[in-house]
């Protein structure tokens, strides 16, 4: 049920260029960000209908699906360089710059990429979709990062990709 929403609202994300790199960078653990955009989209419908949420489907799934579209691994790189090291603070902005180059975005898809890293991004989403992406990201990051929930990584290459590093 979900996927059918997702690629109506979503089919040229998930059919990009850009969004099938995106399947080659970690995430959380051993989830893509690919992977996790998709969780976080699907997560976001969910809250929505669960709690019966009056909103923007077009602009929930969207805003999902781009808001981790900072397009680099930001685990690979120079450890002394500030922007690695502060990438939750830095990556919502590179996310949306990303964005707005491939897509059309309403306010409420700009809104949702450039503060769903709340409170870390000073000023707090404006809109529901932008609280529900919010919430769905914490809660997909955190069973993401204690392995509750694999990606299409799998644990030997993840174990492979951290040892290299």
């Amino acid at each position: 049920m979900y996927t059918r929403i997702l690629e109506k609202y979503g089919k040229d994300i998930l059919e990009s260029e850009n969004f099938g790199k995106t399947a080659k960078h970690v995430q959380h653990g051993t989830m893509s960000v690919q992977d996790h955009c998709i969780n976080v989209a699907k997560t976001s419908i969910r809250i929505k209908e669960v709690l019966h949420i009056n909103c923007n489907t077009r602009d929930l799934v969207r805003g999902a699906l781009l808001h981790d579209y900072f397009l680099y691994d930001w685990h690979k790189g120079d450890p002394n360089d500030s922007k690695l090291k502060l990438h939750g603070f830095y990556h919502p902005g590179k996310a949306l710059r990303n964005a707005k180059k491939e897509y059309e975005l309403t306010r409420r898809q700009e809104d949702i990429i450039s503060r769903h890293m709340w409170p870390l991004t000073v000023i707090p989403p404006r809109c529901r979709e932008a609280w529900i992406v919010t919430t769905a990201d914490k809660y997909c990051s955190l069973m993401e990062t204690i392995r509750l929930h694999n990606g299409s990584i799998n644990r030997r290459e993840a174990l492979a990709k951290e040892r290299r590093n």
